[in-house]
């Protein structure tokens, strides 16, 4: 698979972002990732922007003046990579309850499916690390 993009949405992510971009780019796969800040008082953009100096051509940030929402997130996110040639775009959250270890069967599944979806609710699917109030927290 060629020009592949992941979109990350986040809003007061920086306790997870690192960790996360991280366990991406361990897999060794080629790819892309663009984080959509919603302007994070944490410091989230800020952080992305300075890891973008490490990942360097391979991590993309746009930064969004407040908090509009997580399907805007996605459509701008999309788009983004849609205008730089994305053959394939993945999203994930940003809190870690997406696993990266299981992108490589996704992109798998890619090659012969026009949409791969993963669910909590599909056997094998499921959640860790969560508590009453928040997922992943």
């Amino acid at each position: 698979m060629q020009n592949l993009w992941i979109v990350i949405p986040t809003y007061n992510e920086c306790d997870n972002i690192a960790e996360n971009l991280a366990r991406l780019f361990k897999l060794n796969l080629s790819l892309n990732v663009l984080v959509v800040d919603d302007n994070s008082p944490d410091g989230t953009g800020e952080l992305v922007d300075e890891l973008s100096r490490f990942y360097k051509g391979k991590l993309f940030v746009l930064h969004r003046p407040g908090k509009l929402g997580l399907g805007s997130a996605y459509r701008q996110g999309f788009a983004y990579c849609l205008g730089r040639g994305a053959q394939v775009v993945g999203e994930m959250d940003a809190d870690l309850s997406h696993q990266p270890k299981y992108l490589p069967k996704f992109l798998e599944a890619a090659k012969t499916h026009d949409l791969v979806l993963g669910s909590r609710y599909i056997p094998g699917g499921g959640v860790e690390n969560w508590n009453l109030f928040r997922p992943g927290g």
